[in-house]
Parts: structure tokens; C-alpha cells; sequence
């Protein structure tokens, strides 16, 4: 089962088209019992500290997890739940909103250069460098010579992260209307939750309509061989920890790493430490 939901949630772009609409975000494909991908998950915890631990110890490849979504789709639930499973000397986590005026004048992939993993190391984008697409392409806020050149440069940006030896997870977190504006009612009504609440989502969340066809627009065309897209249904938080674990856990695994053998004279080493001098 594991070794089939990359399959499944590749998404699958149609004569240049992928239409986000069109995916169930209440779907639960390969695990539909809360209770097993509860458990499966506990499992799947240790497996993924294990195997970053040999990533992080080999010092060779590194990987890079995109989570991409609208508000209140989990992106710092899938932190929470799923990469604090790993070693924290080997994870780093950046976020990209909207730019400083420092970044405004580089490149806008500028400030996304400075936040990538190290050899060895996992970085976790909670949003992305899709941000400077997404918003501007669902705003009007630019034209669309500057998007498609942003689109261009994201593309050669990844193909020269993977040809270095970085891996790209990309995870659109796909949630329903009728669900975010219930998370969103449960924001509002836990005081220690409220803190979240941020009154500029509502104008997003205005947007709706605009940013469905921009988040379908950029995995059309950002859906490539280097950094393919995994789209996960996100209404079903327990699933959505579950599939994005297990994609981590099959990425890993794919690698077949194995501890470095450090030549060292053991009998001698053993020696000096029990040594009483």
C-alpha cells in the first residue's frame, strides 16, 4: 500500500490543464479508518526518524518539503504532527509571506536560496516560492509576461535543485470551503486558538473562486519530473498526516541509504577508553 501513494496522489495534468476543483478534498484514498492512520502514523514517526537520521549522517542529499495551501489547511498541523518526528538538529522550517522591502529588491527567488537545506539536511517551506505566483496571478497584482517568467525561473530553479542532489516534496494541502470557514469558526471560539485568527484571511478567503484556478494554473504548469506535485486531501486532518508522512517515508526509502562505514581500529579505540589512565 505504502509503496503506491505517490501514484495515487500525483496529480495527473490533462493536455496542459489541472483543474483543483475537480479533487475531493474530503477523500481519503488508500486509508479510510482514523483509528489505523492513527496508528499507522506512530509507526510511520519512528520509520521517518530513522531514515532523516540517514540522510542526515550520509551529509550527501538533502530534501525539501513544499506545503502549499489556503489558510487553515495544515500547514503547521503537518509540522506539528509529522516532521517534529525527525531529528530538530537537522530540519529547518522558513515561511514566505509577503516579501520586506530588503527582499523586494533582489530576485524574489533571493530570500528562497537563502532558506534551502544543507547537505544532509531537511528544510520545510511552510508556504513556498509559490507565493510570488499564487497572489499576484489571483490579485491581478502583475502581468502575465511577469508571471510567465516567474513560472520559468521556478521551473529552472527546481530542475538545478534536484540535478545538486536536493529532493522536492511538493504538497498542495487541498481544502474545502465548507471546511475552512469551520476551522475558522473553531479559531474564533478557542481562546487559544484565536491568536491564528488573522482578519486579512477573510479577503482572501473573498477570493476563493480566483485562487482555485491559480493554484490549477501553477501545477499545470510547475508539475515536472524534478518537482512534481502531490495534491493531499486535507479536510481529514489524520489523513492528511498520514499521507504526507507516508510520501516522506517512501521518498527515503527509495534512497537505500545506509550508515557510513568510518575506518577506525576499533580494538585499539576500546582500549585507550578503558584505560583507567
Amino acid at each position: 500500500m505504502a509503496d503506491e501513494i505517490r501514484d495515487v496522489l500525483r496529480a495527473q495534468v490533462i493536455d496542459g490543464v489541472f483543474t483543483l476543483a475537480a479533487h475531493d478534498a474530503g477523500a481519503t484514498p488508500l486509508m479510510t479508518d482514523k483509528s489505523d492512520a492513527k496508528d499507522a502514523l506512530d509507526d510511520l514517526r519512528v520509520e521517518l526518524f530513522d531514515l532523516h537520521e540517514l540522510m542526515f549522517a550520509n551529509e550527501e542529499r538533502s530534501l525539501l518539503l513544499v506545503l502549499q495551501g489556503t489558510d487553515g489547511s495544515g500547514k503547521n498541523g503537518t509540522i506539528k504532527h509529522v516532521v517534529s518526528a525527525m531529528n530538530p538538529a537537522g530540519v529547518s522550517v522558513a515561511s514566505f509571506t509577503e516579501p520586506t522591502a530588503e527582499e523586494r529588491d533582489h530576485h524574489f527567488l533571493w530570500r528562497v536560496e537563502r532558506q534551502l537545506p544543507r547537505p544532509g539536511h531537511l528544510a520545510v517551506f511552510d508556504r513556498s516560492h509559490y507565493e510570488d505566483i499564487l497572489v499576484p496571478m489571483a490579485t491581478g497584482a502583475t502581468t502575465e509576461d511577469e508571471l510567465d517568467q516567474r513560472i520559468e525561473d521556478i521551473n529552472e530553479f527546481e530542475e538545478r535543485l534536484s540535478s545538486d542532489g536536493t529532493t522536492i516534496v511538493k504538497c498542495l494541502l487541498h481544502l474545502s470551503y465548507d471546511e475552512q470557514r469551520q476551522r475558522f469558526l473553531r479559531r474564533l471560539d478557542r481562546p487559544d486558538k484565536r491568536w491564528k485568527f488573522n482578519v486579512s484571511d477573510l479577503d482572501t478567503r473573498a477570493r476563493w473562486d480566483d485562487y482555485q484556478r491559480a493554484y490549477g494554473r501553477v501545477v499545470a504548469e510547475t508539475n515536472t519530473e524534478a518537482a512534481p506535485w502531490y495534491i493531499i486531501p486535507a479536510d481529514h486532518k489524520w489523513y492528511r498526516n498520514w499521507a504526507i508522512a507516508t510520501l516522506l517515508a517512501e521518498t527515503w526509502r527509495d534512497w537505500n541509504l545506509a550508515y557510513p562505514q568510518i575506518d577506525l581500529d576499533l580494538a585499539e579505540l576500546r582500549s585507550r577508553l578503558e584505560s583507567p589512565g
